[in-house]
């Protein structure tokens, strides 16, 4: 394409994706008319459908503050942030932070760590197959365990939250949000990932979330346990390892 096209290009996709922008003069009829009407028509549709993506990955998020509220907030963000690839797996990523950042939402505290579990959720979807580690395996490494570096799942990722985000994302999910529950004092932390067909969504122990973030930034488990037992007393390191180990968690060592 010569420079020109790539300009005609650029000014397009610009156009499309701001709302103030004018007609590219590209698109003049040879008489000299600008197809306003047609080419609103054909913005709206590209945000309709950008925004019908993240409510599609944030179902939770999107139940929480209602249709109007969440399709207003995502054309904000559409706005702001457009597409940089025509593959679209992920375009959503930094919306959980816009989320953060978005004054209305301010009403609705917990709602960007909402949405970090449904963004979560839909990365370990998608992410790479891996074979967990073996409880033979762990066994074999003896004494060497505390010394060892341990490869995480690909698809397991960590949410922290000081608010029950869990409990509040299962309770929507299910269409319980407007039941009479009483949600745990605190926060909750989730450890997210698939390691086989579905995705699962686990509650962290106390120092889970510490411990798991020290060995994905390639801490020896010793040195993994000493860090979350800094931010823990009451970190468990057996019983830390044990759910690790039971949820799939670990994909062998470094």
């Amino acid at each position: 394409m010569t420079s020109d096209g790539l300009q005609r290009e650029g000014a397009f996709a610009h156009a499309i994706l701001d709302a103030d922008a004018a007609v590219p003069a590209a698109l003049a009829h040879r008489d000299g008319r600008v197809p306003a009407r047609r080419f609103a028509v054909y913005r709206n549709n590209v945000y309709a459908g950008l925004i019908n993506t993240l409510e599609s990955r944030f179902p939770a998020t999107a139940k929480l503050v209602g249709e109007a509220f969440f399709r207003a907030m995502s054309r904000e963000y559409v706005e702001t942030t457009p597409p940089v690839s025509a593959v679209l797996l992920n375009y959503g990523a930094d919306f959980p932070d816009f989320i953060g950042g978005f004054p209305p939402a301010s009403a609705v505290p917990y709602l960007a760590d909402v949405a970090r579990i449904e963004w979560a959720w839909h990365a370990a979807y998608h992410a790479a197959d891996a074979e967990p580690l073996s409880q033979e395996a762990l066994t074999a490494l003896g004494a060497r365990a505390e010394a060892a570096a341990f490869k995480l799942h690909p698809s397991a990722s960590v949410v922290r939250s000081r608010y029950p985000v869990i409990t509040i994302w299962e309770l929507t999910m299910r269409g319980g949000e407007d039941e009479p529950v009483r949600l745990p004092a605190g926060g909750e932390d989730a450890l997210v990932l698939r390691p086989a067909l579905q995705v699962e969504v686990r509650r962290l122990p106390q120092g889970g979330a510490a411990f798991i973030d020290a060995l994905m930034a390639g801490a020896t488990l010793q040195d993994a346990a000493v860090a979350a037992a800094g931010q823990e007393p009451a970190f468990d390191l057996a019983a830390n390892l044990a759910g690790l180990m039971r949820s799939g968690a670990l994909a062998g060592t470094r």
